[in-house]
């Protein structure tokens, strides 16, 4: 495929940058539209977040400690 049907191909809106400026501007506008979490919410799904992490954290630690402790008795030490 030659160059110029590459660039044939694209749209002639791909090729226009936008500025700074209105990149932010149009950044705010898009964070205006999000609909964010009461304080109530946000603590809860905190809560829980942590919750999972401690549980996996536990999950994960039992695992390591119960390969550990099968390969020193297959093994020896």
């Amino acid at each position: 495929m030659s160059q110029t049907t590459k660039a044939a191909a694209q749209p002639a809106e791909a090729k226009k940058r936008t500025g700074f400026l209105l990149f932010l501007r149009q950044v705010v506008e898009e964070l205006r539209k999000v609909v964010w979490p009461s304080r109530r919410d946000l603590l809860s799904y905190t809560g829980v977040v942590l919750v999972f992490v401690v549980a996996m954290m536990l999950f994960v630690s039992a695992l390591d400690y119960g390969i550990g402790k099968l390969v020193l008795l297959v093994f020896g030490s």
